[in-house]
């Protein structure tokens, strides 16, 4: 079975046929795109939203004085892409690139709005990925706000075990906003416990 029939139907009420998941697939392109190779650059127009099959990505910006700040972190099953300029038809300010060998399946805004107006489960799909897209933005926020380094550690270990296995500490650190040196005795005290 299709990875993205799997995923839809874990988001809707009622499963997606399969004539309307063939109708759906018609629309996405996969592509390959290889370890260190980008998805997206700065500058650049998001014309696509990737999910990932297979595979591993980060989004990060650079800052004035050229460090790395990496935004979200991306495996299987999850969405790729600057949702500000694939709606909003501006220049990303991200680069996306792939930690990993990855194959993804591409849609354009175009073939969003398309399927969402065509395809009752498709549009019900997107609203759910919305409210959860909002929701885990929110928690992000105040996660980064509010909480220690150590419990902003904990908090992501308990959400995202999985990615410390994809990516090596100084990204890890990045995108819990904290030094390595800060990351490496956060860990050190959760294993203690």
């Amino acid at each position: 079975m299709h990875p993205l029939f799997n995923y839809i139907n874990n988001y809707i009420s009622t499963a997606i046929s399969h004539d309307d998941f063939e109708f759906v697939l018609s629309h996405f392109i996969p592509k390959k795109i290889r370890k260190k190779q980008y998805l997206l650059q700065e500058g650049e127009l998001c014309k696509h939203m990737a999910f990932i099959a297979k595979g591993a990505m980060r989004k990060y910006f650079l800052d004035a004085k050229g460090v790395e700040h990496v935004v979200d972190l991306y495996v299987e099953n999850w969405w790729a892409g600057d949702r500000e300029s694939f709606v909003m038809y501006t220049p990303s300010t991200y680069n996306i690139d792939a930690w990993e060998d990855c194959e993804v399946f591409l849609i354009s805004r175009a073939d969003v709005i398309k399927l969402c107006s065509e395809c009752p489960a498709f549009n019900e799909f997107v609203l759910k990925l919305d409210e959860r897209n909002n929701i885990a933005t929110q928690k992000r926020i105040t996660s980064a706000i509010s909480l220690t380094s150590q419990k902003r550690y904990e908090d992501f270990m308990e959400r995202h075990p999985y990615f410390v296995y994809r990516f090596p500490q100084h990204i890890i650190a990045s995108y819990l906003g904290v030094t390595k040196d800060t990351l490496s005795r956060v860990r050190k005290k959760a294993v203690k416990k």
